[in-house]
């Protein structure tokens, strides 16, 4: 069995005792039952773990003494944000955990004109944590020891408005390019994904006027879940760490 991985917040420093946080606690004490005497790995997101030892457990409580820094990081080469169309429920989520599983280095969830879900200002802030939470858990799975951020919702001519920098990528089945006639990123690329209905006509020719390049994936027309996710994995085999 892997060592637990934990996602915690805070100096860690080795011979420290430290204190779980609320939810991390209670996953370690009531899901894994762990016991007094067990290994975990902390992380703050500041670079590297540390291998650390339940001391003491109870219900609401957990601490455990950290031990030494491991300088371990397992981020992509690549510079990959995700411009994500919300769609509705597990499908963002599901996109969301497998885009950092993926080494997506930075999520900007986009309000569409197809959107499902219509988001006012007090969901949309209770949406960004719940999102920032699937990423930190995914990064407790998969290994990263740095969270990508997963910005508050925006309308999306507002961030284009804004004018992203770097390359910039849409994905769209009647697009002039593959992944295969495109040359590897130099820097940033932002790749953006439409939700379930996709783009609405405006929005992609709002987009193309923004710098975005269309990109195909092949005859399949793919689900918004799908998408970005095959294009993350395409990237990563031909110019990132799959290889």
């Amino acid at each position: 069995m892997a060592v637990p991985r934990f996602h915690v917040f805070g100096r860690l420093s080795p011979g420290s005792l430290y204190a779980l946080p609320a939810e991390p606690a209670r996953h370690a004490a009531q899901v894994l039952r762990l016991r007094a005497g067990d290994a975990i790995i902390l992380f703050n997101g500041e670079g590297g773990e540390y291998g650390a030892r339940i001391e003491d457990i109870r219900r609401a409580e957990v601490v455990a003494r950290v031990h030494d820094h491991n300088a371990a990081e397992r981020e992509s080469p690549l510079q990959v944000h995700l411009a994500q169309g919300i769609s509705s429920g597990e499908r963002m989520d599901y996109t969301l955990q497998k885009a950092v599983e993926l080494g997506v280095a930075g999520i900007q969830p986009l309000a569409m004109l197809r959107s499902v879900v219509k988001l006012d200002a007090e969901r949309a802030r209770r949406r960004t944590q719940h999102w920032q939470q699937v990423a930190s858990a995914a990064c407790e799975q998969c290994g990263r020891n740095r969270v990508p951020e997963v910005h508050a919702p925006l309308a999306l001519e507002h961030w284009l408005a804004a004018q992203p920098s770097g390359d910039k990528l849409m994905l769209a089945p009647d697009g002039e390019s593959g992944l295969a006639d495109l040359p590897p990123p130099a820097g940033t690329l932002w790749l953006l994904a439409g939700p379930e209905g996709g783009f609405d006509a405006r929005e992609s020719a709002l987009a193309r006027a923004a710098g975005f390049r269309a990109l195909r994936l092949g005859p399949r027309i793919l689900r918004t879940e799908t998408a970005a996710l095959a294009a993350l994995a395409g990237m990563q085999a031909l110019w990132g760490d799959f290889r």
